[in-house]
């Protein structure tokens, strides 16, 4: 297979050659269909140029849990897709199973709303089994990952991540895929994967990779399991895989994990991510430095390279227009590598884009704020890479941008 060289980031402390396999890319009509919604510009004019033309994978497009918007999450079909639509870093979310193996799994107790466990024999295993909605109590079922051998979670099969909390029966239960997403590729196939096997499956296709060390759902240690038998474990699995650490982008939202793997593994730790969530427990405000406890440029004294907060934390809203927010310049003026996260995750954005747009809400009027956001993203406050749950919308970006 042939081989692209690509540069990721300035030679100043960014990151070395690398190698990207140089295989087709097929973005389908979205990235266009994006296009064709945005206002008459500078923007328009240079993306429509590049509609059409040859793309190929790109480091700068981070695909989120594979390729959510339309395939099940964490499933080899997904991950394929992302694949196939040039994502050059693919993400499994990593949690445990009962006999301590490291699956792909978004959190260790959403079986219930990912997976088609209610329609199994290990429907026994959740810790809250299937209720009904009534009166004013919402559907609801608990199901881990913890509580399952590797073998019984690999008898499982993805589906669409969605609950119907009006449902009285576990059939209604799980059909509640959002309606702007779609269950097209579900029906057939949704392959589970151990992180093992992620690793097989893509250690030869060009990617690099970037686990999360998700929180566990059972209190640690976990028969014997300590937290940092957990985030050394990860890192082993890469070592034994034969993958190279500058390969490997760990994330995690505790900061532990990522000061440990700066400890224990520096050539995995220089690569560590850490997630910013302060936010929700912390009442950090990306428009206020003051709340940022430990400030950025005391998480770059510890070793922390990369930080990776949601969208709306970076950006904000300046006489109408979108900028780039006071945590997106004092990360820089620290020194730190920028990752956002997600593009394509919020459905139609014709009412401010929900969670993730919330700092730029009365700037969001229609999808077209997609590709508004990103170039404020990649241009202004200079982002190594973007997650997105549909990645051909940030290899075309990326591609028509020449970023890496």
């Amino acid at each position: 297979m042939s081989m692209a060289l690509k540069l990721l980031g300035a030679a100043a402390g960014g990151l070395l050659w690398t190698c990207i396999s140089a295989h087709a890319v097929d973005l389908g009509p979205r990235p266009a269909f994006l296009v064709d919604l945005l206002p008459e510009g500078a923007l328009k004019t240079k993306l429509e140029a590049c509609i059409g033309q040859q793309m190929t994978p790109r480091l700068f497009s981070i695909a989120h849990r594979g390729a959510p918007l339309q395939f099940p999450e964490h499933t080899l079909e997904g991950y394929l897709a992302a694949h196939r639509m040039g994502a050059g870093i693919q993400e499994c979310d990593v949690t445990f199973t009962k006999d301590k193996a490291l699956v792909c799994r978004h959190s260790q107790n959403d079986l219930a709303t990912t997976t088609n466990i209610l329609a199994t024999a290990l429907a026994d295993t959740c810790i809250t089994p299937f209720s009904a909605a009534s009166g004013d109590s919402k559907a609801n079922a608990e199901c881990r990952t913890s509580e399952l051998s590797l073998a019984e979670f690999k008898s499982l099969r993805g589906k669409m991540d969605g609950a119907d909390p009006t449902a009285t029966t576990a059939e209604a239960y799980v059909k509640g895929t959002a309606d702007w997403r779609t269950t097209l590729y579900a029906s057939n196939r949704g392959t589970v994967l151990s992180h093992k096997e992620f690793l097989a499956h893509f250690k030869n296709k060009g990617v690099k990779f970037t686990p999360e060390l998700k929180a566990p759902a059972v209190e640690m240690p976990f028969d014997g399991f300590t937290q940092e038998d957990y985030a050394q474990q990860l890192i082993n699995e890469y070592k034994a895989a034969g993958i190279a650490p500058e390969n490997v982008f760990p994330q995690s939202f505790n900061l532990a994990d990522v000061l440990y793997w700066i400890k224990a593994e520096p050539e995995f730790g220089k690569q560590a991510v850490y997630l910013e969530g302060r936010y929700g427990r912390d009442n950090l405000d990306p428009m206020k430095p003051e709340t940022f406890k430990p400030t950025l440029a005391e998480l770059k004294g510890m070793g922390v390279n990369y930080l990776a907060p949601p969208l709306w934390v970076l950006v904000t809203l300046q006489d109408g227009e979108i900028v780039p927010s006071a945590y997106a310049m004092e990360a820089k003026k620290a020194g730190l590598k920028l990752i956002a996260w997600s593009l394509e995750r919020s459905g139609p954005l014709n009412n401010g884009g929900g969670w993730y747009y919330q700092s730029i809400r009365d700037a969001v009027t229609s999808d077209a704020a997609i590709y508004q956001v990103l170039d404020v993203l990649a241009q202004d406050v200079g982002v190594e890479g973007v997650f997105s749950d549909w990645p051909a919308t940030t290899t075309f970006y990326a591609n028509c941008m020449d970023l890496p």
